[in-house]
């Protein structure tokens, strides 16, 4: 999302389950609101709206075990066959910049705060390695306990828990379920694809 859902390595990655967080837990089942199953999949507004009811289950997320040091995570049942993740975020721990390749997502803050920062540019899906960034498209916005997005695909960013003292959790959702996770690093303008993911990476 990162690590599960999101991406995550180190400290720093929505979500993708795979690099990042030190623990985890098993998969439960989050019975959120209506989870309607269509042949399209769900709906962006649908997965921001599974988001929004699952962070406001308190039982669940006291379920999901923190960690001080790495970021750690739930999977979910999501609506309509989606992935979806329940990921805690220790203080000063991030995605790194990532996307979810053809997926689209919602994710919504449950507990303290995060950071996300994102580019308002869509990129080539395939056959580069590194790209200059035009100026202005960079976005950033603080998502409280509560607040929440939804995104495209290919939709690019990093989350970032900032606080020094408090723990973030949040819970994500994708559709459909993530075929793969580019990560990149970041130097001024210029954007370097360092690593594709794929879910056996990460499950």
């Amino acid at each position: 999302m990162s690590s599960p859902s999101p991406a995550v390595p180190t400290a720093a990655s929505v979500p993708s389950p795979a690099t990042g967080p030190v623990a985890s837990a098993p998969a439960v089942s989050a019975r959120v609101g209506s989870a309607r199953s269509v042949s399209s999949g769900p709906t962006v507004a649908e997965l921001l709206d599974f988001v929004r009811r699952a962070a406001e289950d308190t039982a669940l997320i006291a379920s999901l075990p923190l960690d001080p040091e790495g970021r750690t995570w739930v999977r979910l049942d999501g609506p309509g066959g989606s992935e979806a993740w329940l990921i805690g975020w220790p203080p000063g721990t991030g995605t790194g910049w990532h996307d979810h390749a053809d997926s689209v997502g919602a994710f919504t803050t449950a507990a303290g705060a995060l950071k996300e920062h994102s580019l308002a540019v869509r990129l080539p899906t395939d056959g580069w390695k590194t790209l200059e960034l035009n100026e202005g498209v960079d976005r950033s916005r603080e998502l409280a306990a509560g607040q929440g997005r939804a995104f495209g695909q290919n939709h690019v960013h990093e989350v970032l828990n900032e606080s020094d003292s408090v723990h973030a959790v949040s819970v994500h959702a994708y559709y459909p379920p993530l075929p793969r996770i580019r990560r990149f690093s970041r130097t001024g303008a210029v954007l370097r694809l360092e690593q594709t993911e794929r879910p056996e990476d990460w499950q």
